[in-house]
């Protein structure tokens, strides 16, 4: 009997296998000449247009929204326009006559030096206290740290006008809680003391609100970025002798530096362009000597009915931060130089 192998041809014999043959060599990249900057991949084309396309929605946002009304602005600003121009719907040019006869006007350089020296004071409030408060929280066990951070959160959450009305009625003449503590401490003459009849007392009261307002937003920034830095170091600073203050100065403050360059343009800025506290606690009064340049530009407007001189205060309220800020800027990206 003849054996048949599976797959081969009786009678013929089987070919020997065959040895494999090695891969083809490939030839290794030339390597780059002396000097020559090494080659990167190129993006896909189709792909370009793509940062592009997710900007467009916020730069269209930012010319609607801000870059007509302020166009409009400077607009109006080169007008004379008060009630007798509204009503014939006549349009005046008068060129810079309007910021003209504000820088001769003293009473808007005296509103200009209150409106730095109104935020310089909160500034410095807000830092300090904001400070304070992001270190203690850093401290905290973790009940009483969730306990002052949902305090904070409330008191940053509050609406401005509701803040103001609770302010309004602490330093009311008559019912006022103010007054109420201050002939219990065995102070006299606040049985109808009226805190709003002066420009100081009422900015006091406004910063007193504003600082209220504004620390929570420090405290907690500032115990997120403290959270960051590692325990060893402040081990090691104590192991040295270093004091607390010590520690803050040497070892926090350099990490956290540009969490205080950032929170300090941010609150100049929400500071500089306070508005509503003002208006809501009492309207810029008593005889305009709380206004500050954001308020003073609302009074000329609407209750002046001169909105050329409106326009032209704002838009100087706007240079005069440009101009103040450039140096902050400055300090900024010297900063991001040195890193």
């Amino acid at each position: 009997m003849t054996l048949h192998t599976q797959g081969a041809t009786p009678g013929t014999p089987q070919a020997a296998p065959r040895a494999e043959e090695p891969p083809p060599e490939v030839p290794e990249p030339a390597p780059p000449a002396a000097g020559a900057a090494p080659r990167r991949p190129r993006r896909p084309r189709t792909h370009a247009w793509l940062p592009y396309a997710l900007v467009a929605p916020a730069v269209l946002s930012l010319l609607v929204f801000l870059g007509y009304p302020l166009v409009r602005n400077v607009l109006i600003s080169l007008q004379q326009l008060g009630r007798i121009e509204m009503i014939s719907r006549e349009t005046v040019w008068t060129g810079l006559s309007n910021y003209t006869e504000l820088l001769a006007d003293d009473m808007f350089w005296t509103v200009v030096v209150r409106t730095f020296v109104f935020m310089a004071v909160n500034v410095v409030l807000i830092m300090v206290l904001g400070t304070l408060v992001g270190l203690l929280l850093n401290r905290l066990g973790s009940r009483m740290r969730l306990v002052l951070s949902l305090a904070l959160v409330m008191a940053w959450a509050m609406p401005i006008v509701a803040s103001a009305t609770v302010f309004r009625w602490l330093f009311d003449t008559q019912f006022g809680v103010m007054n109420w503590v201050m002939r219990g401490l065995g102070f006299a003459g606040y049985e109808q003391h009226n805190w709003f009849d002066s420009g100081f007392s009422t900015l006091a009261i406004v910063t007193l609100m504003i600082v209220w307002a504004s620390v929570p937003f420090v405290a907690l920034n500032l115990y997120a970025g403290l959270t960051t830095i590692s325990g060893e170091l402040y081990e090691a600073a104590r192991m040295d002798g270093a004091s607390n203050s010590r520690i803050f100065r040497s070892v926090v403050f350099p990490i956290m530096k540009p969490f205080f360059l950032i929170t300090t343009f941010l609150e100049i800025i929400w500071v500089f362009k306070a508005f509503a506290q003002i208006v809501a606690l009492n309207g810029g009064g008593p005889d305009r000597a709380s206004e500050t340049l954001p308020v003073f530009a609302y009074v000329e407007g609407m209750s002046q009915m001169n909105f050329g001189v409106a326009a032209a205060a704002s838009v100087l309220t706007i240079l005069i931060l440009l101009v103040a800020m450039s140096f902050y800027f400055r300090l900024i990206l010297k900063q991001e130089e040195e890193q």
